[in-house]
């Protein structure tokens, strides 16, 4: 049974007021905050797994789901949709490289049009995906499934 903290005197465990002296006494400890109480978003309350997958490998837009997943509080401890999230990711960069660094380097050459090849096998990779995807599969990609691998490792 504890004691009052201003007189000493016995009181009860639901008590808030000392029965002797009146003083108020301290309330019990606040319980600490459950364990998925974590900050995060849920962009995605009602989608599939799946669907969000396929989402992360959709041409010029992809990049937003992926990081919306890697965000969400609901995908976290999720190895697949995460994988499919930064490989969608890595994708993206590489059309960025493609449209920034390749084409302004090799447009001078009117001949030498590669990066139209690298944006078609781009375009190809995110199709395929998102075929894979749509079958609930997780095949990785040659270079960006193993940086994807290694960035949901380290989670």
């Amino acid at each position: 049974m504890p004691f009052c903290s201003h007189c000493g005197g016995q009181v009860g465990e639901q008590e808030r007021f000392c029965a002797r002296c009146g003083a108020r006494q301290p309330g019990p400890a606040p319980p600490p905050p459950a364990p998925d109480a974590a900050p995060g978003i849920d962009p995605f309350p009602s989608l599939p797994p799946r669907t969000v997958s396929i989402l992360c490998y959709v041409p010029g837009i992809g990049w937003i789901f992926s990081i919306l997943v890697l965000a969400s509080r609901r995908f976290r401890h999720d190895r697949k949709v995460r994988f499919h999230a930064f490989q969608g990711l890595y994708l993206f960069v590489a059309w960025l490289m493609n449209d920034w660094v390749i084409q302004p380097l090799l447009s001078v050459a009117p001949a030498f049009h590669i990066y139209r090849f690298i944006q078609a096998a781009l375009l190809v990779a995110s199709v395929f995906m998102i075929v894979k995807a749509a079958h609930d599969e997780t095949y990785a990609l040659p270079l960006f499934g193993e940086l994807a691998q290694r960035s949901v490792a380290e989670d």
